[in-house]
């Protein structure tokens, strides 16, 4: 028998180091898949990730953001962080892919659906499956 998530698209080679905004002043964790200390978010080699959510597709302008983001989605949902930094983090992944050279209105419009559909991302582990 296995145990095993479903959702994800992506996993790092290597540790990714994010920076973050002072809205992230005082935040700090250390799981076994990352950490935050001083506004860097730290996901290590292994950490998977399911990309851009939505009726959207992934390119370079969102791949960063959507991994911080969904980092900080993880942290929130294992306690790591209060659920009161969401929209620090939502405000992180417009921000970031503007930066990285997506579309202001497209940002705009990924921004407003985090903020309307991503609290529950920020308050359940994916379910776990088992086969056979």
């Amino acid at each position: 028998m296995i145990q095993y998530t479903e959702g994800y698209k992506y996993q790092l080679h290597a540790d990714a180091v994010i920076p973050l905004p002072d809205a992230f002043k005082g935040q700090a964790f250390t799981a076994e898949w990352g950490k935050l200390k001083d506004c860097a978010l730290t996901l290590y080699k292994g950490y998977a990730w399911d990309g851009a959510s939505g009726p959207t597709h992934d390119d370079k302008s969102n791949m960063v953001g959507a991994l911080g983001h969904d980092g900080l989605y993880q942290a929130m949902r294992e306690g790591f962080m209060k659920r009161d930094m969401k929209d620090a983090a939502d405000d992180f992944l417009r921000d970031r892919c503007i930066e990285d050279g997506m579309n202001r209105v497209r940002a705009w419009l990924w921004h407003r659906a985090v903020k309307k559909f991503g609290l529950n991302a920020t308050l359940r582990n994916r379910d776990i499956l088992v086969a056979p």
